[in-house]
């Protein structure tokens, strides 16, 4: 098994200049893939950050992570991405998916799987610079298009199904037992296969939660968190781990608690984690990873040797969200890549396994 390109999708986003210098130290430290969330009501422009990382760096990936088409229309969304791939030529992906908290802040509601399916139809032929009938007097093009890869971020069966159609990847939300990664991508293949595809071309990449804490105790407190997220936005994912919430509603837990926007984003995960205790270890294991560098990292070698899968990238989502560290040298993006991702890769290098 190869080792995947690691991503991060956390920044020092208090300025545009800031976010540019941490992408590029990131870049040097080792990191694959630079990230970043669109989210208008939380983050600067998701498009201006990207242009000013290309701007900084000469190797790492770049994208949003993930855009919507509810609060940009997907021709100003291929518009945009188009230009940061001016900048950065080949290295940039786009990141799509039906929005959570950036629509949910903004008072509106996720995009349906089908029109996230219609829509990326359309982004891929502005992007392949194809005229598109979209009900104006003219059919639209997009003069300066260029050839980047769109790739869906999903957890539900549709929505895997679906990107399996028509996506050139799939970013995939569905923690980290290894049942519901390989339900997920045999979703993705049956998509791809329905739509005459060969399903060993459409990319695959995880999204991890990681909870790089090493007070136990409050690593597993923020996990129980973690997956309470997952089953407040799909429930579904209980089943294959074999998992019960034995709980109130979602819901009402939040209301009770004051969790806000979500059990994912809440600003004390620690105070959301405690709301949901009732959840076993076993919940916390199959959707996020926790503890130090070691644990964290001997984790990740245990989840993706027993998906059997190999993905092109696996971004690892910083838990807590780091605030700016007083130190950098002993923060997330520092600490992940000196101490977790060596220990993977070199556990996942051709022969690691048997030489042990």
């Amino acid at each position: 098994m190869k080792a995947p390109r690691f991503g991060l999708n956390r920044f020092d986003s208090r300025s545009v200049d800031t976010l540019a210098a941490d992408v590029r130290r990131a870049e040097m430290l080792g990191w694959d893939a630079a990230f970043q969330p669109d989210s208008q009501l939380r983050r600067r422009d998701t498009y201006v950050l990207l242009a000013a990382a290309a701007r900084a760096t000469t190797t790492i990936m770049l994208g949003p992570l993930l855009a919507n088409p509810v609060n940009r229309h997907p021709s100003v969304t291929a518009s945009s991405i188009a230009t940061i791939d001016e900048l950065a030529p080949g290295r940039v992906l786009l990141g799509w998916g039906v929005g959570d908290t950036a629509v949910r802040l903004a008072g509106l509601k996720p995009a349906r799987v089908k029109d996230l399916e219609e829509s990326t139809r359309l982004m891929r032929a502005l992007l392949d610079g194809e005229s598109v009938e979209v009900g104006a007097e003219r059919p639209a093009r997009l003069p300066h298009h260029r050839p980047v890869p769109i790739w869906i971020a999903a957890g539900g069966p549709r929505t895997l199904r679906m990107a399996g159609r028509v996506a050139d990847g799939v970013f995939i939300r569905v923690g980290t037992h290894p049942a519901n990664i390989r339900t997920a991508v045999e979703a993705i293949r049956a998509g791809a296969a329905e739509a005459g595809r060969d399903p060993a071309t459409v990319g695959l990449a995880a999204i991890f939660h990681t909870v790089l804490v090493d007070e136990p105790s409050r690593a597993m407190t923020m996990a129980k968190s973690l997956a309470a997220g997952y089953y407040e936005y799909s429930p579904r994912l209980f089943d294959p781990p074999g998992l019960t919430w034995s709980g109130p509603d979602p819901e009402a837990l939040k209301r009770q608690h004051k969790v806000w926007p979500d059990f994912h984003h809440a600003p004390d995960l620690e105070a959301s984690g405690r709301a949901v205790d009732f959840l076993p270890t076993s919940a916390a294991d199959a959707f996020s990873l926790r503890g130090g560098p070691i644990e964290v990292a001997d984790q990740l070698v245990h989840v993706l040797r027993d998906a059997q899968v190999e993905f092109d990238y696996v971004v690892l989502h910083p838990i807590p969200d780091p605030p700016v560290p007083q130190d950098p040298e002993r923060g997330y993006t520092a600490r992940v890549a000196r101490e977790v991702l060596p220990r993977v890769r070199a556990a996942l290098a051709p022969g690691a396994r048997d030489a042990r």
